[in-house]
């Protein structure tokens, strides 16, 4: 066999691969897995959705024991328990209260947090590390425990009856866990950012406001997202400090359809559902940022 030949045969193009032939990759989902994996994500989102599906759908019923009898429901839907929740009830009040009280506690709830987080996963100060175990530590007191103390020290303080009153108390319950979620995720940010900013003139503050927090947005998404709702389903507090009813949250004022003797179970399922429209407008504000913020602040530290 001649070199000439030889230097061909090694010149020659490799014959393509069809996706036929390929052989499955080390981690790859066969047809199987594939169809199984669907098939199961489809379930949990039926399951999730199911009783969402169903609050709906009561809410639809005219009469208060419509739920005993759901099929019933069908032939008869209306918008009359929404009609009778908006214009007969406090509700613009309630959601008006509410918010005041969420809003304010994801301001101040994410500004707390996030200077925390970015304190202890920046500097070293001593107790650094116990601060973050003892923020931990707060959230192993049940809500019992701390109604009366915090009723005292608010009574003292006059802000009982007062949105300052639940937008602080909320932010003892949020502000922990945010702190740990914002520490880390700034774990996350390289500290050669910092070190740039002091190289250019900046003060650690400036540094922060400036540089760092425009890189943790999906980190104080999450964050803002957790204090939000938190504020939002928050009934112990709220239902203790406030006393005019004028100012009663959406979790306060749907007790109100609840009586010793009675239960209107149709006008709560309504607004409910109106309750539902706020929160889901705020997650799709910040549900681009969501999924980010939540897988990287925990791939350090």
């Amino acid at each position: 066999m001649s070199t000439t030949t030889l230097e061909k045969r090694a010149d020659a193009p490799a014959p393509a691969v069809t996706p036929a032939g390929r052989g499955r990759q080390p981690g790859e989902r066969g047809p199987l897995g594939t169809v199984l994996l669907h098939a199961g994500l489809m379930v949990a989102s039926l399951i999730a959705l199911a009783p969402v599906a169903w609050l709906v759908y009561l809410s639809l019923g005219p009469d208060k024991n419509d739920y005993l009898h759901p099929g019933g429901i069908a032939g008869k839907m209306s918008f009359a328990n929404y009609s009778f929740v908006l214009q007969h009830t406090e509700f613009l009040s309630w959601f008006k209260s509410t918010m005041i009280v969420a809003l304010g506690t994801t301001v101040v709830g994410v500004l707390l947090a996030a200077t925390t987080g970015y304190a202890v996963s920046r500097m070293r100060f001593p107790g650094h590390k116990q601060l973050m175990w003892v923020l931990l530590l707060t959230q192993a007191f049940p809500i019992a425990v701390l109604i009366v103390p915090m009723y005292q020290i608010f009574s003292d303080l006059g802000l009982i009856d007062s949105y300052w009153a639940l937008i602080l108390v909320n932010c003892t319950t949020a502000v922990p866990y945010s702190a740990w979620l914002l520490k880390g995720y700034f774990d996350t940010i390289p500290i050669e950012i910092d070190e740039a900013g002091r190289v250019d003139g900046l003060t650690p503050f400036g540094t922060f406001f400036r540089l760092i927090l425009p890189l943790a947005r999906p980190g104080l998404a999450v964050a803002a997202f957790y204090n939000f709702i938190t504020a939002v389903a928050e009934v112990a507090f709220a239902t203790t400090f406030m006393l005019d009813d004028s100012k009663y949250t959406f979790s306060v004022g749907l007790q109100t359809f609840v009586s010793e003797h009675d239960a209107e179970w149709n006008y709560m399922a309504a607004t409910a559902v109106l309750i539902a429209i706020p929160v889901s407008l705020f997650f799709y504000l910040v549900q681009k940022n969501l999924v980010t913020g939540l897988t990287s602040g925990g791939t350090k530290g």
